[in-house]
């Protein structure tokens, strides 16, 4: 070596953590041996995608396809997830599918984030998000169990994953741990985002500072992140449910309540592990949500993704109704193996 900087890759510094990454071969084959269990085909999908996601705040990597016949290159992107195109095989006839991958998102490397992650996703036909639930804590379970740990850890927090798991809505979830009425603060129409001010003085009464030019999503993730998160998934893991409908660009509106959207998130030791929802599958709602977000996004960050217009002729020939969820591998290796950091659960660092 030119210098005498110890390297990731010597074996003095490279074995600390190799039983880490000895769990993380163990909850792979795990997630395989389960879903294949119960039916489920895997599929693998393309990363390079004409739209990498349609979420606001989500940045892809981009990069540009050259024509092998000398045209001008077209821009694709690293996708953010493989949603779009599992749906499409869920169209295709694919009734229960999976897929473990890795996905994109350009931003800072984190505690418990990587620009390049591994992300577990399956859906299935004719179910909603209780089929999910359910997936969700009998995976996690098994994976816990076949690696020989009793409680899930992060920090100075456990959890039992074995004991029944606690399930609270959004909206229980702003009284219980901010005193905000979060419901009080939505717009008569449930799809559009309401006006922030309500919101703002909730949020303001419960210690929070808030910006003159937040939006009214601005403020109810600072109430999350500030007030929420951190409490969930102690002792037991909880499943956190019901979103207000103008956030669950992808998820279907509850029959029994059209203010909220059958979505749910999983945490455990105050991380999110998953993010589930019953799917839109109503191709004009689908546009207009996409539309809508599209123009935030090009408010907010001076660009846009363009519309995978594939997808949306598949909803128009017709999903039926379905249900997804979207799990992060990295973070429930962190969690099984009590990890400080995610970046000790793979095997090569991203440098």
């Amino acid at each position: 070596m030119k210098n005498k900087e110890k390297k990731w890759w010597q074996p003095e510094n490279y074995m600390k953590n190799a039983d880490k990454r000895i769990v993380r071969t163990k909850v792979l084959k795990e997630i395989r041996h389960f879903f294949d269990g119960k039916g489920f085909m895997e599929v693998d999908t393309p990363a390079l995608q004409v739209c990498p996601g349609m979420e606001v705040h989500l940045k892809a990597f981009t990069t540009q396809m050259d024509s092998p016949l000398g045209d001008e290159s077209v821009e694709r992107h690293l996708h953010t997830s493989p949603e779009l195109s599992m749906k499409k095989l869920l169209v295709a006839g694919l009734p229960k599918i999976y897929q473990v991958c890795h996905c994109y998102r350009n931003e800072a490397i984190g505690q418990t984030h990587l620009p390049e992650f591994t992300m577990l996703e399956w859906y299935r036909k004719n179910t909603d998000y209780k089929s999910m639930m359910k997936d969700t804590e009998s995976l996690v379970k098994r994976c816990a169990k076949v690696c020989g740990v009793e409680f899930l850890r992060f920090g100075n927090i456990k959890c039992n994953p074995f004991e029944k798991w606690e399930r609270i809505t959004v909206a229980q979830a702003f009284k219980k741990y901010a005193g905000v009425d979060v419901m009080a603060t939505l717009d008569k129409n449930p799809l559009v985002l309401p006006k922030p001010d309500k919101l703002r003085t909730l949020a303001q009464k419960s210690g929070i500072w808030c910006g003159k030019d937040d939006s009214w999503e601005d403020i109810f993730f600072r109430i999350m992140m500030e007030k929420i998160e951190h409490n969930l998934g102690h002792k037991v893991p909880t499943i956190l449910y019901d979103y207000p409908t103008c956030l669950g660009a992808l998820a279907r509106q509850k029959p029994t309540n059209n203010r909220v959207c059958e979505r749910f998130e999983a945490y455990v030791c105050g991380v999110e592990l998953c993010n589930a929802f019953s799917e839109l599958t109503d191709v004009t709602e689908q546009r207009r949500r996409f539309e809508a977000d599209s123009k935030m996004k090009k408010q907010l960050y001076g660009y846009t993704y363009p519309i995978d217009e594939d997808f949306m002729d598949a909803l128009t020939f017709g999903m039926g109704q379905a249900s997804g969820n979207a799990l992060g591998v990295d973070r429930l290796i962190m969690l099984i193996t009590g990890a400080d950091d995610i970046r000790d659960t793979c095997w090569v660092p991203i440098i």
